[in-house]
């Protein structure tokens, strides 16, 4: 089969779309006929290197955490599913992915497909809407009545937290640029803020203080501080990217998510797109072939919006 596969860390030129063993799933697991991945700054974390002390791989490896695509092969001990049926995963981390023409999904990760939308699209749903859904709910235990600034929210994971945030009864302010204030105002945002002035002491944001104050993008230890500020007394601050302070005041909690699989909140999420409650935004579908442009483009601040990588 075909795959894209690094042999050992780097830039986005480590990546080569080549000939790799058609996997053969073990006790529990399924092998999945790719209908798309997608790309998830995860990725480029693992391929740099710079995750290596939390998740070791192995090498050559294979990119790519979501999956969606067709049962083509069931191993021993798996019970509930058939070949042909299609699903969606997010899969180990430090496990071969799904950048490849078939891939090997644990069992207990699969959840059906999303029957409203093209399977190659559903691949754009499992990574970034779980770290949406356990960073507000799980971690900061997000309420209805309650506030929220979403920080960096025009990315894939603040599209979801936006309308999971919205639906639970949260009042959603979103950062973002400007060119996309009128489609995070679609997805449910209150408000959109186009820039925090970290250069201001105290920083303001209308709507402040909030309840929770979910960060997704890279920020300085100063600039953490100044958002953790806007945080309320007691309230919580998320960060996918990097962690608060040790000991903040007010009572204020803080904590970087991790994001893991879970078959049964994908399965709700699923519910959601079939339901018409949550909407998949894919920005581009570029093929499987093209994975180190689209590397190369984030890492070059190129890219915007959620990529999907089809499998032909």
């Amino acid at each position: 089969m075909k795959a894209v596969r690094y042999h050992q860390y780097g830039a986005s030129d480590v990546l080569r779309y080549e000939d790799a063993p058609h996997p053969v799933p073990g006790a529990q697991q399924v092998v999945v006929k790719v209908a798309a991945t997608s790309f998830n700054p995860v990725d480029a974390g693992i391929r740099g290197g710079y995750l290596a002390q939390v998740y070791e791989v192995s090498f050559p490896h294979i990119p790519g955490v979501d999956v969606a695509g067709t049962i083509a092969e069931i191993g021993d001990g798996v019970r509930g599913w058939n070949v042909g049926d299609a699903v969606v995963a997010f899969l180990p981390l430090d496990a071969d992915g799904a950048a490849a023409e078939y891939a090997v999904v644990p069992a207990d990760a699969l959840a059906a497909a999303p029957s409203s939308v093209p399977l190659a699209d559903a691949a754009a749903l499992p990574e970034p809407a779980l770290t949406a859904w356990q960073a507000l709910f799980e971690i900061a235990g997000l309420t209805a009545g309650q506030s929220v600034l979403i920080n960096g929210a025009s990315g894939a994971v603040g599209g979801y937290a936006i309308q999971l945030a919205q639906q639970a009864g949260a009042r959603v302010t979103a950062t973002a640029k400007d060119r996309d204030a009128q489609r995070l105002r679609a997805l449910g945002a209150e408000r959109t803020v186009d820039y925090i002035d970290y250069d201001q002491s105290p920083i303001h944001v209308e709507g402040a203080p909030f309840d929770v104050v979910l960060n997704l993008v890279s920020t300085t230890d100063e600039q953490t501080d100044a958002l953790i500020r806007l945080v309320a007394d007691g309230g919580f601050h998320v960060g996918t990217m990097v962690f608060g302070p040790k000991d903040p005041p007010r009572g204020i909690r803080t904590q970087r998510v991790f994001v893991r699989s879970d078959a049964a909140q994908l399965a709700e999420l699923v519910e959601r797109v079939d339901q018409g409650r949550l909407r998949i935004e894919v920005a581009d579908r570029r093929a499987l072939a093209e994975a180190a442009a689209v590397h190369a483009d984030s890492d070059n601040g190129r890219l915007h919006g959620k990529i999907v990588l089809t499998v032909e």
